[in-house]
C-alpha cells in the first residue's frame, strides 16, 4: 500500500482535496471591463458561492471589440459548457449568432444579462415567452425618470446631448425613446456618436457649445472611455449625467439607475434555475425595478451645477 501511495505521489496522480472537477461548467462572454459589467459578473459569482452551486466559471472578455466577442462566442461553443452567459448586448448577439449556427449536439442554453432591449437586439421574440434556448435579465432604462432628473438639475435645458455608439442596438433603441419623450418634455436631442473608445473624446467635444448638458445611456463604448467625457464636462462647465450609478463614482454629476451587483445576483438566481433543469424557453425575461439615485457633489461644482435639495433628499448615495 505504501509503495502504491509513493507511486501515486511521484506520478502526480494522488488525490488532492478540492481538485475534482466542478459539477457544472459555465462559459461567460463579457463585452468589456468597466465597473457596471464587472459588478454584474461579481454578483453572479457571489450568488453561486453563497448558494453553494458547484460551478466553474470560464470568463472571457472581448475588450469592447465586436470581432473578439464573435471569436469568443465560437470558442464557447467548443467548450461544451452546461450554460453560456453573455454580459452586455454585443456579446449576447455574438453568442446567439454562434448558437444558431452550431450543430444540435453543441447547442447550449444562453443566459443574457445587462441587456437593455432583448427584443430589439434580436435575442428573444417575446419577453414573457422567450422560446428557444435564450432568456435573461434586462437593465431596461426608465427613460422618463432619467430625463426628469436631468431637467430638475438643469431646469432651463433646451438641448440635451446624447453620447452613444450607433452600432449598439440597445443604445439606438434608448436614443429613440429619449427623442420621443423630448418632444413631450420640451427640449431637443443632439446626438454625438462614437464607434470605438478612441473616438469618445472627440464625440464629446463636438457637443460643446451646442448643448446644455450631456446624457450617457448604458452604452458600453462610451462608458469604457467615460473619463474622456468627464474631462470635456469639467473643462467646459458642461454637466454630464449617466444612466448607471457606477459612473457617478467616476465623475458623472448624477445617475438614477440600477445597482449592477444586485443585477448580477438576480442573474445568478436564474443561473441556478437553469442548472437545476429549468428550460430557458419557459423562463420570462426579468427586469430590475428598484432604482438608486447617486449624486457627485464635487463634480457637480466642477461642471457648474448645484444639486437641487429635492434630489439630495431622495439620494441613496451622495459623493462629497
Amino acid at each position: 500500500m505504501k509503495k502504491m501511495l509513493m507511486f501515486l505521489l511521484m506520478s502526480g496522480l494522488a488525490f488532492v482535496p478540492g481538485a475534482m472537477a466542478a459539477a457544472h461548467s459555465v462559459s461567460v462572454n463579457q463585452f468589456v471591463e468597466h465597473p457596471a459589467l464587472d459588478a454584474v459578473l461579481k454578483g453572479i459569482e457571489d450568488y453561486s458561492k453563497e448558494h453553494k452551486l458547484d460551478v466553474e466559471f470560464k470568463v472571457h472578455n472581448a475588450q469592447a471589440n465586436m470581432g473578439t466577442a464573435t471569436q469568443i462566442a465560437q470558442q464557447m461553443i467548443g467548450e461544451k459548457a452546461d450554460l453560456m452567459i453573455a454580459i452586455a448586448t454585443p456579446s449576447a448577439q455574438a453568442c446567439a449568432q454562434a448558437l444558431s449556427k452550431a450543430p444540435d449536439a453543441l447547442k447550449r442554453p444562453l443566459l443574457f444579462t445587462a441587456v437593455t432591449d432583448p427584443v430589439a437586439a434580436g435575442l428573444v421574440k417575446d419577453l414573457k415567452h422567450p422560446g428557444g434556448m435564450i432568456t435573461g435579465v434586462s437593465d431596461l432604462l426608465p427613460v422618463r425618470q432619467h430625463l426628469e432628473m436631468v431637467l430638475t438639475f438643469v431646469p432651463g435645458l433646451k438641448r440635451l446631448g446624447v453620447l452613444y455608439n450607433s452600432g449598439e442596438a440597445n443604445s439606438k433603441a434608448t436614443v429613440a425613446s429619449i427623442k420621443a419623450m423630448s418632444r413631450q418634455l420640451g427640449f431637443e436631442v443632439v446626438e454625438g456618436t462614437a464607434s470605438k473608445t478612441a473616438e469618445v473624446y472627440q464625440a464629446a467635444k463636438s457637443l460643446v457649445g451646442r448643448v446644455d448638458a450631456i446624457f450617457i445611456p448604458t452604452d458600453n463604448t462610451i462608458i469604457s472611455a467615460l473619463e474622456s467625457v468627464i474631462k470635456v464636462g469639467t473643462q467646459n462647465k458642461l454637466p454630464v449625467f449617466a444612466a448607471d450609478v457606477d459612473s457617478v463614482d467616476r465623475g458623472a454629476v448624477a445617475a438614477m439607475g440600477f445597482d449592477y451587483y444586485k443585477h448580477g445576483l438576480q442573474t445568478g438566481a436564474m443561473v441556478e434555475r437553469i442548472l437545476k433543469g429549468a428550460s430557458p424557453e419557459n423562463i420570462p425575461v426579468e427586469f430590475q425595478k428598484k432604482l438608486e439615485l447617486h449624486i457627485n457633489m464635487k463634480f457637480s461644482r466642477k461642471m457648474g451645477v448645484v444639486p437641487p435639495q429635492e434630489l439630495l433628499d431622495r439620494a441613496t448615495k451622495i459623493i462629497e
